[in-house]
């Protein structure tokens, strides 16, 4: 088994000496074919595998160790998302770009937290696709303009919230923490030692600095910081 692995190593370097290695990802047979052709009609990329779940994927990319991988986020079993991380685990040099239909804000920053350097929109088409590649293979982090967006959007909406966090007096600041461990008014008041009409003036000054209605408004803002 180690030496069917080694010596599939050896084949694709050989090959591979003026090609970057790509493999696919992708539970969409139609879709993956299209990937596979994209990949094959390449004078700059040569098809180190194609799979249809990530199961199949982590047991046979090590041995190929592609220079990238297309990856859909969602596929059946085993998440694009887990199979990307397991995979940077295992080699942080190889690069992963999100190839998928999804723009949900939770699903690219899990994307890129796993090791993905590049997230792009299916219906970008197989150009754009292989310009975004191209760039992600030079160093770059390729996105789909509205997913670029998105990215810069969650961080100015971030930067506001810190910022707003940081109008907190250091006493409000220890309420809020108090709060966000699931401790009720009269415990806060109990642990730091002030009276319970004191902790309600603290909530009151919160809500009015963090701009939100409930406390679990209050303490989310608080957690994301």
């Amino acid at each position: 088994m180690v030496y069917v692995g080694l010596t599939r190593m050896v084949i694709f370097t050989i090959m591979s000496a003026h090609k970057k290695v790509i493999c696919i990802v992708e539970d969409k047979s139609d879709l993956r074919e299209a990937m596979n052709l994209m990949i094959q009609v390449s004078d700059k990329y040569l098809l180190g595998g194609s799979y249809a779940n990530a199961e199949e994927a982590l047991k046979e990319i090590p041995a190929i160790r592609p220079d990238a991988v297309l990856m859909d986020i969602n596929l059946p079993g085993i998440s694009g998302i887990r199979c990307v991380n397991a995979l940077k685990n295992l080699f942080p040099e190889m690069l992963f770009m999100m190839c998928t239909a999804y723009e949900d804000n939770d699903k690219i920053f899990d994307s890129l937290k796993a090791g993905a350097s590049g997230y792009i929109l299916k219906t970008e088409g197989p150009e754009r696709i292989l310009e975004a590649l191209e760039d992600m293979i030079a160093g770059g982090s390729p996105m789909s303009s509205t997913i670029a967006r998105k990215v810069v959007a969650s961080f100015v909406k971030q930067d506001k919230e810190n910022a707003q966090i940081e109008t907190l007096s250091d006493r409000e600041k220890m309420v809020l923490e108090k709060l966000s461990e699931g401790l009720i008014g009269k415990e806060v008041a109990d642990q730091l030692n002030i009276s319970d009409g004191t902790v309600r003036k603290h909530i009151q000054n919160i809500y009015k600095k963090l701009q939100v209605n409930t406390r679990v408004e209050a303490i989310n803002l608080f957690l994301r910081r």
